[in-house]
């Protein structure tokens, strides 16, 4: 399976997802804010980013962009966790870089499945 990033501010929804993909046979990695993210992505390398989208500092739009625009980053890919729902937030979601975005609440088959569909 993959090395997969949450970047997630939120303690339960942090522990949620990670207890979710694990579940589903991929290595977590977590961050709880933007600058933890951002070092994790660098270091760590996974082949996927989780990331909340609104986080106080570095919001996840802002981490996106600043791992998309480096060379060493560029390739990992990033699925917008938000609670973002409304006409306009997708486009701009995707425009800062994110490959797919996942709103909250979500199920576990839909966090599998967009997971599965962004690594293929």
């Amino acid at each position: 399976m993959a090395k997969l990033l949450v970047v997630e501010d939120n303690p339960q929804n942090l522990k949620l997802a990670q207890l979710l993909l694990q579940r589903a046979g991929h290595e977590v990695l977590t961050a709880t804010d933007g600058e933890a993210g951002l070092m994790q992505a660098r270091q760590g390398r996974p082949d996927m980013v989780l990331m909340d989208v609104q986080m106080p500092g570095l919001d996840g739009l802002q981490v996106t962009r600043q791992l998309k625009a480096d060379p060493a980053t560029a390739h990992i890919k990033v699925i917008a966790l938000t609670a973002l729902a409304m006409k306009g937030d997708a486009e701009r979601i995707l425009q800062a870089g994110c490959d797919a975005y996942l709103a909250k609440p979500f199920q576990y088959a839909e966090l599998v499945a967009v997971v599965d569909k962004v690594l293929t």
